[in-house]
Parts: C-alpha cells; sequence; structure tokens
C-alpha cells in the first residue's frame, strides 16, 4: 500500500491486486464474536514515516489514526518470575538496570551509545538507500566498519553488560524482524536506537486503522484496490534478459502494465512467479539455500474477565535463551518449552473487545516448514501447552475465561500469506542477507520488475517495509506520459 501510495504520487497510474478478501496483508484485521484482532504488526515505532506518506497526499495522519505512547513499551518476564519494564526514559531505564545489576550501569550507558551510533549509520544514511549496484555496496562499506557490523547482535550487547538477564532484554529485539540475536548482525541494534528516539506506539482501533487511513489515500487518489485477486504469473517478455510486461490472474485474466511491483514473499514470488528461464540470478537452488527466518504460532484470543496486572505488550521467556534459539533457527526443531509475545490491546483500547472482556494474541517462535511438524494435526496440541504456560505464568484460570479462539501456524503462513518454508519474515537478516546481499528493490534478473516489503531490503518491520517502499523513488523511471503500474 505505501509503494502504491508513493508510485500514484510519482504519477503512475496504479491498480493494487489483493489475494485476500480485505485489505493489510500481514496487517489484515481478524473480528470474532464481538473481538478485534489484529492479524500481524502491533508494535508501531515510527510514526514520521506515517506522516511523511500522509504528507506526500496533502493529508495528515493524525486526522485518521490515534496513536498511543507505551509506558513502559514492553514488559520483559523472565523464567523466575522477576520482571524488566523497557521504557523510553533514560532515568527510568537506568533505574532498571541498576535494579537487576548496579555494576552493569556504565556498560549500559555504552551500549546505549553503540546503539545509537548503527541507528545514524544504518538507519538514517542506508535505510531507505536502494542497494542496486556493487558501487552501493562498497560506498557503505565504511560505515560498516564504523558499525564492526561482523559482529552478532548479543556479542555487540555481552561486551558491555555482564548480567545475562540484560543481555536478554537487549538482545530480544531482533526476534521481532525475524532475526536470531545469536546470528544477526550487530547493526540491527539501531532498533533499540528507534524506540528510543522516537517511542512504542499502539494505534487507537488497533494497526487496522493505519491500514483503513492508507486505503482511504488510495481511494483518494483514485487507485482501484482489487480483493481477491490472485495473480498465477508475473507475464514476461523475451528471455534471460526478460522485461515484466504485467501479470496474469488465477482466473485466467491478463493485465498488462509499464512496471509491476511485488511485496509478496520475495522467495515465493521467483520460485511461483517467474519461469525459470528468467531467474539466472535467482535461481531456486540459491532461494532453497538461502537462511531462513523462524516461523510463528499464533493465538488469538478474548476472554470474558479482565487481566488489569498484565501490560499492552509482555515479552514472556522461557528457561532457554540461546539454547532455544538454536532449536528453532539452525535444528528446526519444535520444542517442549518456548518463550511468548503476550499483545493485550484492550489494555489500552477498550473498543477491541467487548465490555468486561479482554483481548489477547500470544506469539510463540517457531520452526519454519523445515521442522517437518504436522501443523494440521499438532495444532491444538501446541496451543493447550500455550495456554497452560500462560497460566502459569500471567493469566491464571486462563481456560476458564476463553470466549473466543483462533490460531495461526506456520502452514498458514506458506498457504495464506505465500511465505516460502512457512517462515514469517522472509530471509534471515544475517550481513550477508542484508543490503546488498538481500533481494534488490529493482530485480536482478526481469526488467521493470521491483519488489518492495518485509523479505527485500531493508527487511522486515514495519520501519522496514515502509523504507522499501520509499527506495523504490531511486530505482523507479520517473513516469513518461501515462504510464501503468
Amino acid at each position: 500500500m505505501a509503494a502504491a501510495i508513493r508510485l500514484s504520487v510519482m504519477g503512475y497510474r496504479v491498480q493494487l491486486l489483493e489475494k485476500l478478501d480485505g485489505p493489510g496483508g500481514r496487517a489484515y484485521v481478524r473480528k470474532q464474536d464481538g473481538f478485534t484482532f489484529d492479524g500481524g504488526p502491533t508494535i508501531i515505532t515510527v510514526p514520521f514515516m506515517f506522516e511523511e506518506l500522509w504528507a506526500l497526499c496533502g493529508r495528515k495522519f493524525s486526522d485518521d489514526v490515534e496513536l498511543r505512547l507505551m509506558d513502559p513499551f514492553y514488559r520483559v518476564r523472565f523464567d523466575d518470575g522477576t520482571q524488566f519494564d523497557y521504557s523510553g526514559d533514560p532515568e527510568k531505564m537506568r533505574a532498571e538496570v541498576a535494579r537487576i545489576s548496579p555494576e552493569d550501569v556504565a556498560g549500559f550507558a555504552d551500549f546505549v551509545k553503540e546503539a545509537d551510533l548503527c541507528y545514524k549509520l544504518g538507519f538514517e544514511a542506508l535505510g531507505s538507500k536502494a542497494f542496486d549496484s556493487i558501487s552501493d555496496l562498497l560506498s557503505a562499506v565504511p560505515s560498516m566498519v564504523r558499525m564492526r557490523a561482523w559482529r552478532t547482535m548479543h556479542s555487540l550487547v555481552a561486551s558491555h553488560l555482564k548480567h545475562p538477564k540484560l543481555r536478554m532484554a537487549m538482545s530480544l529485539q531482533t526476534l521481532l524482524i525475524g532475526g536470531n540475536p545469536f546470528s544477526v548482525t550487530s547493526v540491527y541494534s539501531l532498533i533499540n536506537a528507534l524506540e528510543r528516539r522516537f517511542g512504542v506506539y499502539s494505534a487507537m482501533g488497533g494497526t487496522g486503522s493505519i491500514v483503513n487511513g492508507m486505503i482511504k489515500l488510495l481511494e483518494e487518489r483514485n487507485v482501484p484496490v482489487r480483493y481477491n485477486a490472485t495473480v498465477r504469473q508475473i507475464t514476461i517478455e523475451g528471455g534471460r534478459e526478460g522485461r515484466a510486461t504485467g501479470v496474469e490472474l488465477a482466473n485466467g485474466e491478463k493485465l498488462r502494465a509499464d512496471i509491476v511491483v511485488c511485496n509478496s514473499d520475495t522467495a515465493w514470488t521467483y520460485r511461483n512467479l517467474v519461469a525459470a528461464e528468467h531467474r539466472p540470478h535467482w535461481t531456486n537452488k540459491r532461494i532453497d539455500n538461502g537462511r531462513y527466518s523462524m516461523s510463528l504460532f499464533v493465538w488469538y484470543f478474548g476472554t470474558n474477565k479482565q487481566y488489569p496486572d498484565v501490560p499492552h505488550h509482555t515479552m514472556a521467556l522461557g528457561p532457554r535463551y540461546e539454547g532455544l534459539l538454536t532449536d528453532i533457527f539452525k535444528k528446526h526443531k519444535l520444542t517442549e518449552d518456548f518463550s511468548l509475545y503476550l499483545h493485550r490491546p484492550s489494555a489500552t483500547d477498550p473498543s477491541v473487545a467487548p465490555e468486561g472482556c479482554d483481548a489477547f494474541y500470544v506469539l510463540s517462535p517457531v520452526p519454519h516448514l523445515d521442522s517437518g511438524t504436522d501443523w494440521k494435526s499438532h495444532a491444538e496440541t501446541y496451543r493447550l501447552k500455550v495456554q497452560k504456560r500462560l497460566e502459569e505464568t500471567l493469566l491464571p484460570e486462563l481456560g476458564q475465561h476463553i470466549v473466543t479462539s483462533h490460531v495461526m501456524t506456520p502452514q498458514d503462513f506458506q498457504d495464506r500469506l505465500l511465505s516460502h518454508k512457512g517462515a514469517a519474515f522472509g530471509l534471515e537478516p544475517l550481513l550477508l542477507q542484508s543490503a546488498w546481499f538481500r533481494p534488490h528493490n529493482r530485480s536482478e534478473d526481469v526488467k521493470n520488475l521491483y519488489m518492495v516489503g518485509a523479505s527485500t531490503h531493508p527487511g522486515a518491520g514495519v520501519p522496514g517495509v515502509l523504507m522499501s517502499a520509499k527506495a523504490l523513488q531511486s530505482v523507479v523511471p520517473v513516469p513518461q506520459g501515462v504510464s501503468h503500474a
């Protein structure tokens, strides 16, 4: 949607095709039994990027969407029951660090400085740069050296903080973009700085209110949005130097266009929508040899009881940290223990649940489909394990108060959201799968084909997706006359 808005502002006549029956893609909204559930993104960290998008259309973001600042941003609950409230207030953060480990206060200040440097060099300077050529990569090398990007996120944190709980609390953020903190580049410490600089927000009415606002912008710009429009293939003329000329839908309808912009998972797109003869770069072998992010088990549920002591966002860590992540990311093994992210939007916005009730979703990182798990038969067993864990830690007597329930598994990520291997975030954001090494915003294989979204540069998460749309402006040609996208 962000790409469609930007292209229309550039002067293209844009048509937006959506596979699902409503807008948003991964940010779809599910309404069930009087409850409203955000399907995907729940943490909003860069309001200025939405404000910029609205301003391009001569509008104010705040006229369509109300954001509420979270305080704390989120609560980290450790397996022994102790807690760490993660916020943007420097004094509160120092006090929280000192409460857990007084000797780490100075080290925390040093970590903040490094994270700020990574934000300046990695986000401000490079985030919306397209990395379209080898010269783009070479120009970024000095910044990568300054950030010492060869380090992992966890090794950066561990170089400043000694206490294991603080190491967990300051490194887990990369999981929000599909990355194992023990593997991904330390550049992603910029997430810490980004949160402190701009805050963590929730949209009143749910993230769906942002989706609806973007649809309104598209309508005002006369951009048609077609739902239930499944693309069968991207039509290409020519051989290895082919040129995209439009798309063919599942019903046989063919739509011609001067450029094609795709925001579905890039691995799935290349394998399923672009014929192999047109892919000398993104071959099936290269796609399959990539290292992919974890998947997710997501359980949406509503209760007829409220849990006022549970904040809006809670990271509930299990007994293992590195071992669990190794099982998920490297061994592709579904384990008996897990760590959870619990979202309670009704803590901030009562409108998402009936009076006296609470709306929740709980997310458990799990291996992608290489695990071999038959989720059709195993989903309910796993859900009950998650329920039991929540009853033991955060939501006592939960089972007695559930009034509505729905789950989403890795199989759904593959079948419904078209994610290769059911990986929720595309390629894992490793150093050699980031920036120039990630699928480019301008296809390396097919002329007039462009990529945006979580699985291309710069990566997953709301900021990354919005920046990928912005990066289009440096690689998409300025339309000459009437041009269709």
